[in-house]
């Protein structure tokens, strides 16, 4: 399959498959977060380290059209790295990403907790079960991911839990690896949880936040997703990350809600 960016330098061509749900010409917010993530795990570390969290800031919308990317280290240590990333259209920035890695290192816990140190096990079915949802075949970018529905459904009303798997590549001639499939997930919090009618209401993201206690293992992500809408206008999408050997961190979504 096609992949949804090429790179060469820091020049990006973007591909119609990275495509969102709002506007044929912007992006799914999952495409430039799976970026940055590339971007960030492309710089080097003084010891082994893997993502424990990434913020991406939407500055605008992020269209489908050539970008250039920066990355660099704010700040370096032998426990963490922090890594900034930056995506401009045009001269202007419209994505800019924080992601902090931790120093990966084998510890030796108290018995007590060793029960937990691989994430709270699984409380719905694994994507093997789960039902295939079309729904997700809303955007250009959705399209290249395989949806399995174990509670719920993609643009139902109400909360959801589904897994995904990001077939197509994000970044020509590189691995997806288990971070990118977890932001390339976890920006679909608010369609899995939806409490409104996307044919009357929009509700985008202006961020994404994903927190891991642990790397994710495998192809298939989990989102156990949740929407709380206030009265102004904004909203609040949160989900339990998993994999198939349980929960690994979580993400949120910070969302503007208004009637189309």
């Amino acid at each position: 399959m096609e992949a949804v960016f090429r790179v060469d330098n820091n020049e990006v061509e973007t591909r119609a498959h990275a495509g969102g749900p709002w506007h044929p010409g912007m992006q799914h917010g999952g495409a430039p977060s799976a970026l940055a993530v590339w971007a960030a795990e492309r710089i080097a570390t003084p010891e082994p380290m893997h993502v424990a969290r990434l913020t991406v800031d939407l500055m605008r919308p992020v269209p489908v059209a050539p970008l250039t990317i920066s990355a660099e280290v704010v700040r370096e240590g032998r426990k963490i790295q922090l890594c900034a990333v930056r995506l401009a259209a045009d001269g202007v920035e419209v994505a800019r990403a924080s992601v902090l890695k931790i120093r990966a290192r084998d510890v030796v816990l108290p018995d007590a907790v060793v029960g937990t140190s691989d994430g709270t096990p699984l409380d719905v079915a694994g994507p093997d079960t789960g039902r295939a949802d079309e729904a997700g075949n809303s955007s250009k970018f959705i399209q290249g991911l395989s949806l399995r529905a174990v509670r719920g459904g993609f643009l139902q009303p109400g909360p959801g839990a589904i897994w995904f798997r990001a077939d197509r590549p994000i970044v020509e001639g590189a691995p997806t690896s288990p971070a990118m499939r977890a932001a390339v997930a976890a920006d679909c919090s608010n369609g899995v949880s939806s409490v409104l009618d996307i044919t009357r209401w929009t509700f985008l993201n202006a961020d994404l936040t994903v927190s891991f206690a642990r790397p994710p293992v495998g192809d298939w992500i989990l989102l156990n997703s949740q929407t709380t809408l206030g009265r102004d206008g904004a909203g609040l999408a949160i989900s339990r990350l998993a994999d198939v050997h349980g929960y690994f961190g979580c993400a949120t979504q910070s969302l503007v809600v208004e009637p189309r």
